[in-house]
């Protein structure tokens, strides 16, 4: 075995993979800690160094990887993933960059290149992107039906509301996530209109009793099939397996009958 084998057997054992999902939470939770003034008058200086050791760690698991796989390293999406969210927080955050210094959180985003469970949970709701596109256009088009609508219908006497179009949508997604949608917005458009929940009501039961549980069925069924592939990977592997036994058995028996 190469010295570049035993470095990718080395990073792939139990042992090393849960070290780095405890620093990814031990980060988390040292960065969380640098939100509070109080914390950081009394201990700041030891946060940030801990910050910069678990930074360090970071830099150190990639670059092993990146020697064990060579260019593979750039072939699989969690590793890009995990490229990309410690490079931003090596970029220096003074001056024009100070913005990333926010998004050094995402570091804690790492957990879920690391934990399969996680994992297979993004690469379900991935797989239903493709899905979701439509139904997400079909969507489009009711709100911009339901935009013009209020805005012809309301805005008159409800500017604020529904004085243009932007706004109208806006409010329409109010109502779609059921946020202070009677009281706050259709009672009061109904005591000018009394007729108006012929068309609140109407919405409300296509997009948000309609629409958006049929996003949810879209992501649940693609979270079932991407666990019914890996169901059946892990069958496969573990039928490949016994016939393998089988066939050493078969050899022994086969070699004992010939002596």
């Amino acid at each position: 075995m190469t010295f570049r084998e035993k470095v990718g057997a080395f990073m792939q054992r139990p042992l090393v993979q849960n070290s780095i999902i405890g620093v990814i939470l031990l980060n988390a939770v040292l960065l969380g800690l640098e939100t509070s003034d109080q914390v950081m008058a009394q201990a700041g200086s030891a946060i940030l160094f801990l910050d910069g050791v678990c930074l360090m760690i970071f830099v150190i698991e990639l670059a092993a990887k990146m020697f064990a796989q060579g260019w593979a390293f750039f072939r699989r999406g969690w590793n890009i993933f995990d490229f990309l969210i410690v490079g931003v927080a090596l970029v220096p955050g003074g001056g024009s960059f100070s913005v990333l210094r926010a998004l050094r959180v995402l570091r804690i985003l790492r957990v879920i290149s690391m934990a399969p469970r996680l994992r297979r949970v993004v690469e379900g709701f991935v797989s239903a992107l493709p899905g979701m596109g439509s139904v997400f256009l079909l969507m489009a088009i009711i709100f911009y039906i339901g935009s013009v609508m209020a805005t012809k219908l309301f805005g008159d006497s409800f500017p604020d509301w529904f004085g243009d179009l932007g706004t109208s949508a806006y409010t329409l997604f109010q109502i779609m996530t059921l946020e202070s949608w009677s009281m706050g917005i259709v009672r009061p458009v109904m005591e000018v209109f009394p007729y108006a929940w012929l068309f609140f009501v109407p919405f409300i039961m296509v997009t948000t009793f309609a629409v958006v549980n049929l996003l949810v069925g879209l992501i649940v069924n693609s979270m079932q099939e991407a666990h019914s592939e890996e169901a059946d990977a892990a069958t496969g592997t573990y039928r490949d397996q016994v016939l393998a036994r089988l066939e050493a058995i078969e050899a022994r028996l086969a070699e004992k009958e010939r002596r």
